[in-house]
């Protein structure tokens, strides 16, 4: 079963930072990484991903950096900012209390 995307999509931001805040990434494994934890079920497209990272990094929650790769192409690296620690877990914040009120919203007791 694939996951609606527009149930995720306005959290793109969110799932990018909590990404990052375990280690500096660039972009190819970052959607990789998230295809392995959903099983394959969610993937951010390409075009989704880097509007993303132009957002966050004018928003100072994220930097990039070029990676000085020996092999292959080079990458552009992106590492979370402290002002993106804190928005990420302002945003964590948010989606729980969004979860909370869905979950009372979708779950009616009968009668």
């Amino acid at each position: 079963m694939s996951i609606a995307s527009d149930l995720i999509r306005g959290h793109t931001d969110t799932i990018i930072l909590a990404r990052l805040m375990v280690a500096d990434n660039y972009g190819y494994e970052i959607n990789k990484a998230i295809q392995q934890k959903t099983n394959g079920r969610y993937e951010l497209k390409e075009a989704t991903l880097y509007s993303a990272f132009r957002r966050l990094e004018e928003a100072g929650c994220i930097e990039s950096y070029w990676g000085d790769e020996t092999t292959g192409a080079r990458r552009r690296y992106y590492r979370i900012t402290e002002i993106g620690r804190e928005a990420y877990q302002s945003l964590k914040k948010e989606w729980k209390t969004a979860k909370e009120l869905i979950d009372k919203l979708i779950e009616w007791e009968e009668k």
